[in-house]
């Protein structure tokens, strides 16, 4: 999933849950200034920041590596 995947998807389930970002932010422990810089697109967060919202969200966040080197 890229990154904008994932800022939709977290927002959309917000919206679908009818919760603000007042509320997210303070049951996640995420500052409020953090989740709306992440939900426009201008933050960068964490790992963690993304696991504590999607804790809240009823959601999960998995890790994919790839090896991007093609040296075969």
């Amino acid at each position: 999933m890229h990154f904008e995947e994932l800022i939709k998807s977290i927002k959309e389930r917000r919206e679908e849950l009818q919760v603000t970002q007042e509320t997210l932010a303070e049951l996640s422990g995420v500052g409020l200034r953090t989740l709306k810089q992440f939900e426009s697109g201008k933050g960068n967060p964490t790992l963690l920041t993304l696991s504590k919202l999607a804790d809240v969200l009823g959601m999960e966040v998995g890790l994919q590596v790839k090896n991007l080197s093609r040296n075969e």
